[in-house]
């Protein structure tokens, strides 16, 4: 009997306890009511918003233990763009219809103890339904534990493998258990967010601890029930914020605000087995995005056959761009980009076909089919190499353009490595060129996404360097060894130490060119491989032994690596004992630039760098610009999160010549940092030439004779080598040799003949001539794309798109024509009438907000500037009584020469109504908005009350010239909501507009045209030759003759030059004249007369109003004593010249032990109002600015209305200056100069110990 009591105090137990393991029954019905939401915009009063609602029912219904179905019904998608507040949601019924259709299909799923392993759906269920499912599902996939109150869990999720926090709550009385989840979207280990276009954007990691640009939180709070089964979700409520800035999210932001609310309606049992028929597997609960991410966030428009409606947007893009660059379309080409993205590769041969006849249509199409981002432009391309039906130039800019645009995919890299070996790659250098180093650009971008990054895909570029050095074709080395740098895949290493000596036998007899190749592909390893990388350069650095340029260039690619402090120390540590002043002062100015330094990549090295210069500053801070030099430049903002830094590297050898230079920028953003931009310049040749042969910089003949020698140069071997990296990849390499130098100066000399090109052009021109050229290019496209707990994709994009046009007509008359060399035209009278138009729109657009292929919803940053600069003018030209004239027809419209616009909006579209798509300026126009508030608080608000004030600015100003009928028209209008201080986003995102335009005057008599006359006489003034030694000698003749110098002894101004002869002939006069017959010429004249003498030479310029009331002058002379190595200039201008004067004084003054010495001073009189507050103002900075510069300053009466400066060189590298304004002196001694000063004796270029 006691056992039967055992089983029933056992089963009564059993009863009682409590289970919240989530668990679904295979034979029950589950019944759910589901709405989602979505809202992006800013959530500041009276602002405009965008959002989508998706209400429905669904069934979950079992089929075996671990197999369910779902089953959803009564769908309802609604949206919103308004103020919230004061507008509804709207319903979509086609796309409601379309989305019920989709919904219909049943899903079956895989399902077990609080985890879907498997979703599975019938064939042409789309991509986005299938997102939104896993947002559905979503709520089931939770964890509980009721043996701890708190727990964290690596997990599984839409959002991808994530860290969960769980804290739980029991409700003993209704069996209930709230489970709150937050999910850290931000770091998970297997995230299902990803970038797009933005690998060649270095992460910064130091910037990111400064603040961020995305910001997301993932709140879920369940409530389980208890039943005899196991847990059972009642409730599911999520929200999720995401806030977005281009700059630093704590100064404002875009929101997205995401709520997702299940709630059971009733479980009942399962009466018939649903039918689910063929289906396949879709992944599991983490979100999927589609690979070809054919959506563009700020294009919605019907992509089915593609083909025509491509052929005729290209039509009608090039004929509204014919005459001038039509703003109005410009962004239509990101239309025509997302048709070609969805186009066939059938579909594309066949628009080749169509539009390859006619230039316009083919230009179009080859500058934007290059958007196609997948293995279909690979093949489009290749097919145009094989059978050669492009030609070199258009091959070259598509490669370089799909290449950068490419998605690095295996496929599509094994598909761009067939282009090295394609005979029509080799054809033209700069096309062979282009491929080689494009491809390295795409291995880098490959390798960034692919870890390990396979060998094999930078085997052709080893094997090409290796070939090369083996043939020792130093062209083709370089060329490899860039190429290699570009790909920074880490296997190359070992084959870039082939060409650095101390590493490979034979490498230090490469050329110096070579060897720096070599070590600057280790610029982009030194971020993925920094410790490798310093081991080597450091070594190469130490290596006395080595050439300077090598030793130079390796310490600069050490800093790129951020060395510790510790190999900073051994850096300075070699300085100290350095011998090399060119190596010297290199080193010495990159630790000075980086010490500086306030980005945040060089936020430790910076430190490093400063203690560095404690130490090294006493012995290097001296040396002068005639020594190889860095110099940096930058500034970072933490509200922002923004910032820029330029590099500009000079390195010189014992030549004239420097023997490279480099100039780079990078722009600082959302924790990135971006190479936008490095141009460079490789000397060797032309300092092989001027090696042991130093000619002064004014003796032309003599540097024009040392360039002819190019023949002696080693074979192969260019005068110049230029380069440019875009984006941190070097892009463009050209070697510049003696050959095409001389060629290009053959073709314009005198001599030429029919058989120059310019002949050819020549005769087009009298035949009257046109010219075209367009070209459309998306610069830039970035995408971050994360999904949100609706299972919609949140997205953050930015394109940039440029339209570039010039048009072109011309016709010349001359008289008599050249019949055999081009010299005869000298002899010609020439009239050439031409018209024409250059200009550029530009598009940038930021997109925040939810992006499908079937509807978009979110907030979008739309700027436009447009250039445009139209020409229409006559020329006449008579070389021989040098006479020359132009005509040009003032503008009787308005007409914008720059303008720049942008605006913030909420947008809304959906595919199934493209037409009805949605775009409002976030700030709503009002009737009531302010307008015309004083600066102050145009610029910043004053108080909390002003701080939510709306506000418009208007300005227009305009600068008149009545007598050439013309106007010069500023206009700006800005308007903002909210001018929150702490918020400085808000500063710029509203409604902004300015533009800069010509007009005609207003009140000014109609001008026919405006006419410049120039005439020469036969006196010429000094030429740049004579002009350079006399100002040498200001500094020179002081070692030899000592003159008496003292500062009261200098006159303080001199009388004007009025020693012309009674008829002395001008130099050259210009006149500048608005033509409106019958009426007499208005305008102005200038005349200028040169009258050299064996003691000075005197120059003297004369301009006047031309009319007949007209007295208004300006006379300015100048003299350059030759004899005492000075120079004095007197400007005088107003009523007859009498009304405002300055004058300057320029002489050589002489110090105690005869130490060489300039001493500068200006004297003014009476000056225009605007010029005396220009001048206060700019006093009142001076104190500041000498400060900055590291000025001495004092307190001193000196004379009014006078300013002096002196210049004494103590030494060759150095100066000291000392200069005097009314109220203060300034001084600073032991200034490096930019050059060597004259008057030393040559030092040696090596420093002792």
């Amino acid at each position: 009997m006691w056992q039967l009591y055992l089983c029933l105090l056992v089963a009564m137990a059993a009863s009682e306890t409590v289970n919240y393991e989530p668990f679904l029954n295979s034979k029950k019905t589950y019944e759910y009511k589901y709405e989602g939401l979505v809202r992006v915009g800013r959530e500041l009063p009276d602002l405009v918003e965008s959002a989508l609602k998706l209400r429905c029912t669904f069934k979950i219904i079992g089929e075996s233990p671990q197999t369910f179905v779902l089953q959803i019904s009564t769908v309802d998608f609604e949206d919103f763009n308004g103020i919230p507040g004061k507008s509804d949601f709207s319903p979509s019924q086609k796309l409601t219809k379309r989305l019920s259709a989709e919904f219909s299909q049943p899903i079956v799923f895989e399902f077990s103890k609080g985890q879907i392993t498997d979703i599975r759906t019938v064939p042409g269920v789309s991509n986005t339904v299938v997102n939104i499912v896993r947002g559905i599902l979503g709520f089931l996939q939770v964890t509980v534990k009721t043996t701890q109150s708190f727990y964290e869990l690596e997990e599984l999720g839409i959002h991808g493998v994530c860290q969960s926090s769980y804290t739980v709550e029991e409700d003993s009385n209704t069996k209930e258990l709230i489970v709150t989840q937050m999910v850290d979207i931000t770091n998970c280990q297997q995230p299902a967010a990803f970038y797009n276009g933005m690998a060649l954007a270095l992460e910064d990691k130091l910037s990111k601890q400064r603040g961020e640009s995305v910001v997301s939180t993932v709140k879920h709070i369940y409530t389980v029930k208890s039943t005899a089964d196991g847990g059972l979700i009642t409730k599911a409520f999520t929200q999720e914020r995401q806030y977005f800035s281009p700059f630093n999210v704590k100064g404002g932001n875009s929101q997205m605000f995401a709520l997702r609310d299940i709630e059971l309606l009733k479980v009942s049992d399962t009466v018939d087995k649903i039918v689910t028929g063929q289906v396949q597997s879709r992944g599991n609960l983490m979100y999927k995005t589609e690979k070809d991410l054919k959506p563009i966030p700020v294009v919605m428009i019907d992509l089915n056959d593609p083909a025509p409606k491509i052929l005729d947007l290209i039509k009608r893009l090039a004929l509204a761009n014919i005459y001038h660059v039509d703003s109005a379309s410009s962004t239509d080409i990101l239309d025509l980009i997302q048709l070609l993205r969805v186009a066939t590769l059938e579909n594309l041969e066949q628009l080749w076909k169509q539009v390859s006849g006619n230039d316009e249509h083919r230009r179009w199409f080859l500058d934007l089919v290059v958007g196609v981002t997948d293995e279909r432009i690979l093949k489009f391309l290749e097919t145009r190499f094989k059978v050669g039906d492009i030609t070199a130039n258009e091959a070259g800019q598509a490669l370089v353009v799909a290449f950068n645009h490419l998605s690095a995919e295996p496929v599509s890299v094994a598909l761009a490595q067939e282009f090295l070996t394609i005979p029509f790659s080799k054809s033209q250098p700069l096309l062979w060129n282009t491929v080689v180093l494009a491809y390295g650009s795409l291995l880098y971008r490959y390798c960034v996404y692919t870890d390990p990054c396979p060998v094999t895909v930078v085997q052709p570029l080893l094997d090409l360097a290796v070939s090369s050095l083996n043939k020792n074709s130093e062209e083709d080395m370089v060329l490899a060894l860039k190429a290699l740098g570009n790909a920074a895949h880490p296997s190359s290493i070992k084959t870039l130490l082939k060409f650095l000596p101390g590493y490979s036998t034979g490498a230090e007899k490469l050329p110096t060119r070579v060897q720096s190749a070599a070590v600057q592909a280790f610029r982009l390893l030194a971020y993925r491989d920094p410790h490798s990388v310093q081991d080597i350069v450091l070594d190469l650095f130490v290596q006395k032994t080595l050439p300077a340029e090598i030793r130079m260039m390796a310490c600069m690619v050490l800093l790129e690596t951020k060395p510790s402090i510790a190999l900073v120390s051994v850096v300075t540590e070699v300085l100290l004992e350095e011998t090399d002043l060119q190596v010297a002062s290199f080193s010495y100015s990159l630790l000075k630039g980086i010490a500086k330094s306030r980005t945040p990549d060089n936020q430790n090295l910076s430190t490093a760098c400063n203690i560095a210069m404690k130490i090294l500053t006493r012995k290097l801070g001296h040396l002068s610009y005639r020594y190889s030099k860095s110099m940096h430049f930058d500034w970072f903002h933490d509200d922002f999160l923004f910032g820029t830094s330029t590099d500009v590297y000079m390195l010189q050898n014992e030549s004239l010549i420097p023997s490279k230079l480099m100039l780079n920028g990078k722009i600082h953003f959302i924790g990135r940092i971006l190479q936008f931009i490095e141009l460079g310049v490789h000397t060797d040749g032309i300092k092989d030439l001027f090696a042991g042969k130093v000619p002064q910089l004014t003796d032309f003949a003599t540097i024009m004779k040392i360039l002819s020698d190019y023949q002696n140069l080693p074979k192969g071997r260019p005068l110049l080598t230029a380069y440019a990296r875009l984006f941190g990849q070097e892009a463009f390499l050209m070697d510049i040799s003696g050959e095409s130098i001389q060629s290009i100066i053959k073709s314009f000399s005198p001599s030429a003949g029919k058989e120059s090109k310019v002949w050819e052009k020549i005769l087009d021109v009298q035949k009257g001539t046109s010219w075209h050229w367009t070209k459309p290019h998306l610069v830039y496209e970035a995408r971050f794309i994360q999904p949100t707990c609706l299972g919609l994709p949140v997205e953050i994009s930015k394109y940039f798109s440029i339209v570039n046009g010039v048009t072109m007509k011309a016709k010349a008359e001359i008289n008599p024509p050249p019949k055999e060399h081009l010299g005869e035209l000298l002899s010609s009278d020439i009239s050439l009438q031409t018209d024409g138009f250059v200009g550029v729109t530009k598009d940038h657009f930021v997109f925040h907000g939810i992006n499908t292929d079937l509807f978009q919803c979110g907030v979008e940053i739309k700027s436009k500037m447009v250039i445009g600069l139209p020409w229409a003018f006559d020329l006449k030209i008579n070389a021989k009584e040098q006479k020359y004239e132009m005509n040009l027809t003032p503008r009787k419209t308005v007409t914008e020469l720059i303008s720049a616009n942008s605006n913030v909006f909420a947008v809304l579209r959906n595919i199934e109504d493209p037409s009805l798509s949605k775009s409002t300026p976030m700030m709503p126009e009002t009737e009531d908005s302010k307008q015309g508030l004083p600066l102050a608080r145009r610029i910043l608000p004053t108080s909390r009350d002003e701080q939510t004030e709306e506000s418009e600015v208007k300005f227009r100003q305009c600068a008149e010239a009545k007598i050439y009928g013309t106007a010069i028209c500023i206009e700006a209008e800005s308007k903002r909501s909210h001018y929150l201080h702490e918020y400085p986003l808000y500063y710029l995102l509203g409604h902004t507009r300015f533009s800069f335009q010509l007009e005609p005057a207003k009140g000014a008599t109609p001008i026919e045209k405006i006419q410049i006359q120039v005439t020469s006489g036969k006196k010429h003034p000094p030429g740049v030759s004579e002009m350079m030694d006399i100002s040498r000698r200001v500094f020179k003749d002081t070692r030899d003759e000592v003159p008496s110098c003292e500062e009261h002894n200098l006159p303080s101004s001199f009388p004007a030059y009025q020693d012309l002869d009674s008829t002395p002939e001008p130099v050259v006069i210009v006149k500048a004249l608005g033509l409106s017959p019958p009426a007499k010429p208005l305008g102005y004249e200038g005349v200028a007369f040169y009258l050299p003498t064996a003691q000075r030479d005197d120059i003297e310029m004369i301009v006047s109003e031309v009319g007949e009331q007209a007295n208004w002058k300006i006379c300015a002379n100048a003299n350059l004593d030759k004899s005492h190595s000075s120079a004095k200039a007197h400007l005088r201008w107003g009523a007859e010249c009498q009304t405002y004067d300055v004058s300057m004084r320029v002489s050589s003054a002489c110090q105690p032990e005869s130490k060489p010495s300039i001493y500068t001073k200006i004297n003014w009189g009476a000056l225009p109002s605007v010029f005396t507050l220009i001048g206060q103002r700019i006093q009142e900075y001076v104190p500041g600015i000498s400060y900055i510069m590291g000025f001495y300053q004092k307190y001193e009466k000196n004379p009014e209305r006078q300013a002096a400066v002196t210049v004494v060189a103590p030494s060759p590298e150095s100066f000291d200056m000392r200069v005097k304004i009314p109220e203060r002196t300034f001084y600073k001694k032991a200034i490096p100069s930019p050059i060597e000063l004259v008057g030393f004796e040559a030092v040696n270029l090596t420093m002792s110990t």
